[in-house]
């Protein structure tokens, strides 16, 4: 949309570029053949989270120059050559806004811990000096400086660029708590309910798709079909609540979950420990038999960097999203030597 684009260039003091850019997985191809020598990663754990591992480490590694910026010394940040130490939801100001729509006021409890600092700051800091090393003229545009003073100024550039936020101001959630966007006036109650008798567009546009079968099925020397996902105690990477000893306590190691079936066919006894392989890799974890599962699946939660399911995974990515195929891997299992 060009006037949109428009409206930003003028607010920035900055040109826009057209161009698609690339996902995470497609971010790590580019890096991995050279096509990308910089990144940049905040609050993310790819070397836990992204599939084919491997292939992550060799992609991160080829870049000339690696920052992670989180609250953690995550998996991925060992790899870093810098990294900047953001604060934690308790140590910073702002606003939060949820998958219902819902703006939220936050407000910190404690101070930043040691050399940390809110991301909005850091990324703001950095931009000032890199505009520095490259003439340091901001122009005239309203927002070119990165000039925040807090989290409202940031916030008043929200609202001042975004129509659905635009009357979220800070002085309203401040007195009021929260708003439900699209909040288009300052007089606007927010809307608690998106759609009604009919969507915005009006009917819903809905088109077939046709199936697709997994990039990699069982076969004779890998017969199972592994399947990830998460548990009730941890989060994604566990780079937090593995953190927590309540939590860590409850599930503190990795497993994986294979029918009784399976496990009396290939002999594998209960809390044996196991090696799981892939074309991509292998890892080695505790058996956790289970009616949970149906017989040929196996699954792996993949919180636990020790034993990462993501290094059997397969990068296959679906044509639309771009998500990765971390549903259906096909593997073998055996016990561990």
């Amino acid at each position: 949309n060009e006037a949109i684009q428009t409206k930003f260039q003028q607010a920035w003091g900055s040109t826009s570029h057209t161009r698609v850019g690339l996902t995470v997985t497609g971010m790590l191809d580019a890096a991995h053949h050279g096509n990308l020598k910089a990144l940049w990663i905040m609050g993310e754990n790819p070397m836990v989270s992204d599939p084919d591992l491997t292939h992550v480490q060799a992609a991160l590694e080829a870049c000339s120059f690696l920052v992670v910026q989180d609250i953690f010394p995550t998996e991925t940040a060992q790899l870093a050559d810098v990294v900047l130490p953001g604060t934690s939801f308790a140590e910073k100001d702002g606003t939060f806004t949820s998958t219902d729509r819902r703006i939220q006021r936050i407000r910190k409890a404690i101070e930043p811990v040691g050399d940390s600092r809110p991301d909005w700051l850091i990324v703001a800091q950095v931009a000032q000096r890199m505009q520095a090393l490259n003439g340091g003229d901001a122009g005239t545009a309203p927002y070119a400086g990165w000039a925040y003073a807090s989290p409202a100024d940031v916030s008043q550039e929200v609202c001042a660029l975004t129509p659905s936020y635009a009357g979220a101001t800070y002085d309203r959630l401040e007195q009021l708590g929260h708003l439900q966007w699209p909040v288009p006036t300052t007089d606007h109650p927010g809307t608690g309910t998106l759609h009604k008798d009919k969507f915005s567009r009006g009917l819903g546009h809905f088109s077939a798709i046709a199936f697709k079968e997994a990039a990699e099925l069982p076969d004779a020397d890998y017969p199972l079909i592994l399947t990830t996902g998460r548990m009730m105690f941890h989060y994604h990477t566990g780079s937090m609540t593995r953190r927590s000893q309540k939590l860590d306590r409850e599930v503190p190691e990795g497993y994986v979950e294979i029918s009784p079936e399976d496990a009396r066919r290939l002999g594998i006894a209960k809390s044996a420990m196991v090696r799981v392989v892939s074309r991509r890799g292998e890892i080695e974890t505790r058996a956790w038999i289970t009616r949970r599962v149906p017989p040929g699946i196996l699954f792996i939660p993949f919180h636990f960097a020790e034993a990462a399911a993501n290094v059997l995974t397969n990068p296959a990515v679906d044509p639309v999203a771009k998500i990765p195929e971390y549903k259906v891997a096909a593997v073998r299992i055996e016990t561990a030597a």
